[in-house]
């Protein structure tokens, strides 16, 4: 093949502002619960995520992940794609988002890139949609507090869409290790429609933010829990997104817990409930422990994917007191589904860019 006279392919590449105006009309919870009830239902292809990890020269954690995924409804041409995420915990100490990467999806026919969109708004956002289904479909009739734990781009993702999904909330509580992240949010909030009727609280420390909040949404970067099952009202929902925060006692008092895909959780070694699995404290969905190790005296199962839920296939929660616990580990079919939506509106709209490989 004489490749100097191979036509150049094109793409179309998307900014982060090019995706944020693509997305105003795309309904982006819609989205990720068509493609949760899919993966569900067994209509995904979700590889084992690729994971680099590093010490940065000034000494902060950092890390890379490698995501593809792949949508395939049937009568419908399959959605591929790949979400690269990476992140550094000093970048906000150097004023700019921890995280950062793109989005890529392929032609499923030549399987070369169709688009290459900027991933930290996608991910952001398809994030919060899963909160905003867990809480849809497993908190408590009414919600009337959110406590949000950690106050970054996440938190600002998550207050902007539970304000338009959950019109019962009159009170947000924030705490951060650094408080002027959380007064940040809190102006933020304050800024948003629908805030007016909404009390802004900021706590001095994680006990006193979830005490009474009947939703629970970590969004740090811990890595040791610190949450224990005393810290919990009846009937809390803890939307567990930073999946560390919890401890393993809070874990094992739950009445439910609820993961996106537990293939994802058995393999991770490095997560709360993946360390659990390997130390026999946990089991998968069918009762059963980790090839090759016991399960221990006071284990339990996890009960069901929150897709099931979403479907049909399970109850969720079972009454108005228990914790329940949802873990959404993060599935890059997700990303790709939200940013298929989100290629096609700029398609039509012309947004972004046409630039050839």
């Amino acid at each position: 093949m004489d490749f100097e006279q191979y036509p150049d392919s094109h793409f179309r590449y998307l900014t982060r502002a090019d995706v944020i105006v693509a997305a105003r009309d795309v309904d982006i919870v819609a989205a990720v619960a068509e493609a949760l009830m899919l993966h569900s239902a067994g209509q995904s292809v979700l590889p084992e995520e690729a994971y680099l990890g590093w010490t940065t020269p000034q000494g902060d954690p950092a890390r890379l992940l490698a995501m593809p995924g792949a949508l395939v409804q049937d009568g419908r041409p399959p959605v591929i794609g790949m979400k690269t995420i990476n992140a550094s915990i000093g970048n906000p100490g150097r004023g700019i988002p921890r995280s950062q990467g793109f989005t890529m999806l392929l032609d499923p026919e030549t399987a070369r890139p169709l688009a290459l969109l900027e991933a930290a708004y996608i991910s952001a956002m398809r994030t919060a949609a899963v909160t905003a289904l867990a809480v849809r479909h497993l908190a408590v009739e009414e919600p009337r507090q959110l406590a949000l734990l950690g106050c970054g781009a996440l938190a600002q993702a998550h207050v902007a869409l539970l304000l338009r999904t959950v019109p019962t909330l009159r009170r947000i509580s924030l705490y951060d290790m650094a408080p002027d992240r959380a007064k940040s949010v809190a102006r933020y909030i304050a800024s948003l429609p629908g805030a007016a009727d909404v009390e802004t609280v900021l706590a001095d420390g994680p006990r006193e933010a979830v005490r009474d909040a009947e939703l629970v949404v970590p969004v740090t970067t811990v890595t040791r829990g610190y949450i224990e099952p005393g810290w919990l009202r009846p009937g809390a929902l803890v939307c567990h997104v930073s999946l560390d925060d919890l401890t393993e006692a809070a874990v094992l008092s739950a009445g439910t817990v609820i993961v996106d895909d537990w293939s994802l959780v058995r393999d991770d070694p490095r997560r709360l409930l993946g360390r659990m699995h390997r130390a026999g404290t946990l089991l998968g969905p069918d009762g059963t422990p980790r090839e090759g190790v016991t399960a221990r005296p006071g284990a339990r199962r996890v009960d069901g994917t929150l897709g099931d839920v979403l479907a049909g296939r399970h109850p969720g929660r079972r009454d108005r007191d228990e914790i329940v616990i949802s873990n959404p580990f993060g599935m890059s079919i997700l990303d790709v589904a939200v940013a298929d939506r989100i290629h096609a509106r700029a398609e039509a709209a012309g947004l972004g860019v046409r630039l050839t490989l």
